[in-house]
């Protein structure tokens, strides 16, 4: 009996394990839906006002920051 029980826990780990996993890849998309929206708007800015492609560029890469925090905050939650 006490081999089930065991057993059942290490299972139980296991599946649990395998849940954040697939949590945190869901979690992901979000992060990687925005990055990619954003890069995309920003390169349509650049392309109509040249002149003010410095300015968008930094903005994008603030935002890219931020989006790519969140996606590196899920990931440490992972593993709390």
């Amino acid at each position: 009996m006490r081999n089930v029980v065991t057993l059942l826990a290490q299972t139980e780990g296991d599946v649990e394990g395998g849940l954040r996993a697939v949590g945190y890849g869901l979690a992901a998309i979000g992060p990687g839906i925005g990055i990619g929206y954003l890069v995309g708007n920003a390169v349509q800015a650049m392309a109509r006002q040249p002149e003010a492609a410095g300015m968008v560029r930094t903005t994008m890469f603030l935002g890219i920051a931020f989006a790519e925090a969140l996606a590196l905050i899920g990931f440490v939650v992972t593993f709390l």
